[in-house]
């Protein structure tokens, strides 16, 4: 069965799977273009130079053998510069000369634009020539300077003034690095595309393991902790899932041993609660009998009985609260709802407990809710004794309905009274178990489980309590909803 993806689990635009690909594809195309770029280089230049070591060799030659007659023959010198051209290589030439104010050519016109004023000053001071490559007009060339000498001896050289420029077109070798470089991008794309393959397969098996590991990450959280991953290989994802193995094998022992160190403390607390009864029942009796005589006691004795009755009650009532909680813990409590009043049930509440003069009571007739009277009366004789303990008069019990978020009616009970209120650092932990907000202070009048239980009696019906201080910061206030589940609501 496919399980339904979650919001965490939809894909993203640039998850994991993305991101290995790309940079899979990345590290390809930079190594495919670091390498077509040294060999375009390499090609361009073994291109580029053979041809321009040619052409330079091959007009050297043609000044050095050239019979240099001053003064100079205008007409002469033009069939000397157009012998020369037809005999340039690789390619065809057009041969240039410059001596004092005379200009002459194989061409049609006497001068040239791509000749440079860079070029004619190095050629005239350099005696072996010199050449440069222009590009005018989106067209290559390769321009080449040479005076013409005079040998005076071996080595010797004497300048003429007479200075040769051949201009070459190198459109074939541009074309030819042209044709390199559609090469090379036409080899790049398949390559890229090729390696698409690997890159997919390398993610697919980095992924794996970590859709794995997510998975069973959350069968932890949802409390298998049995849940292993099957490890494979020996690199670092396969060391990943033996570490989250043996980390879930240590959670589960330790689990394990909470839990049943919990099972025995709350078996422990019920058995203890059990033996106790009995004979906390004599003693309660006996100190009821010891109370109805106190008054014919010297002062001291009667101080002392009443001490001991007064705390042989409140053992009494721990014991039954340790009880109850029991219950709750052993998920044993059960509902014995009926449809009632729940105005009435209040006022039946205080009324037995004879709060009647220290509250005021709000309460609405009419709202009837089905219920479980007992625990109710639990709940409300709870939040109103911690009230009259621990916060201030006057004490208020309110009582009305509401309509929460998913249109269900609940049953609203307020208690709120005048104190100090509940101290930031105190909210959090109200309702835990035997929680003192005065470290200091070791007793209490009531066991430290009352609100404990009035959580576990509202959650059996389904509802909720919270605990707050009133608007102006002073003064608790305790809120219970409840499902109204059934009843009518009086006009």
């Amino acid at each position: 069965m496919r399980l339904r993806r979650t919001a965490g689990e939809r894909r993203r635009p640039f998850g994991l799977r993305t991101r290995l690909v790309l940079a899979f594809l990345l590290v390809a195309a930079v190594s495919a273009g670091t390498t077509a770029a040294l060999t375009f280089r390499e090609a361009r230049n073994a291109v580029l130079g053979t041809a321009q070591d040619t052409a330079v060799a091959s007009f050297r030659e043609q000044v050095q053998q050239l019979g240099i007659e001053l003064p100079l023959d205008p007409t002469g010198l033009q069939d000397v510069l157009r012998d020369i051209a037809r005999k340039g290589k690789p390619h065809p030439w057009y041969v240039y000369a410059e001596y004092g104010s005379i200009r002459a050519s194989s061409a049609a016109t006497p001068t040239s634009t791509v000749i440079t004023p860079e070029l004619r000053r190095t050629a005239r001071s350099n005696p072996h020539g010199s050449f440069e490559r222009v590009v005018k007009d989106g067209v290559p060339y390769l321009t080449i300077g040479m005076p013409a000498v005079f040998r005076t001896g071996a080595s010797g050289v004497m300048p003429t003034g007479l200075v040769l420029f051949a201009v070459m077109r190198m459109s074939d070798e541009q074309a030819g690095v042209e044709a390199l470089v559609v090469a090379a991008r036409d080899g790049a794309l398949p390559g890229l595309a090729i390696a698409l393959v690997p890159a997919l397969v390398a993610a697919r098996s980095v992924l794996r393991p970590v859709r794995e590991l997510r998975k069973a990450a959350r069968s932890m959280g949802s409390g298998r902790l049995d849940t292993r991953i099957q490890v494979r290989g020996s690199d670092e994802l396969a060391d990943l899932a033996r570490t989250f193995n043996e980390s879930a094998g240590q959670l589960e022992r330790s689990v394990d041993e909470l839990q049943q160190a919990e099972a025995r403390a709350r078996r422990f607390a019920s058995d203890v609660s059990h033996e106790l009864r009995t004979p906390l029942a004599g003693m309660l009796a006996v100190t009821e009998v010891l109370d109805e005589d106190a008054d014919r006691l010297d002062p001291d004795t009667a101080r002392a009985v009443r001490l001991i009755s007064a705390e042989t009650g409140k053992l009494a009532v721990l014991v039954e609260d340790l009880m109850e909680i029991s219950r709750f813990d052993a998920r044993a409590a059960e509902l014995n709802t009926d449809e009632v009043d729940a105005a009435e049930t209040i006022r039946k509440t205080l009324e037995h407990r004879r709060w009647t003069d220290r509250v005021r009571a709000d309460l609405p007739d009419g709202i009837r809710a089905r219920l479980d009277p007992r625990r109710f009366d639990v709940v409300v004789a709870n939040l109103v004794g911690n009230a009259l303990r621990h916060g201030g008069a006057p004490v208020t019990v309110r009582l009305r309905t509401a309509a929460a978020a998913d249109g269900t009616d609940l049953l609203v009970t307020e208690v709120a009274d005048s104190g100090p209120g509940i101290r930031p650092d105190v909210l959090p932990h109200i309702f835990d178990r035997f929680y003192k907000a005065d470290a200091a202070r070791t007793r209490s009048v009531g066991s430290g489980l009352g609100l404990a239980i009035t959580q576990e009696n509202v959650r059996l019906h389904g509802g909720t309590v919270r605990a707050a201080n009133g608007p102006d910061g002073r003064g608790a206030v305790f809120t219970v909803e409840m499902p109204l589940r059934t009843g009518e609501t009086a006009a």
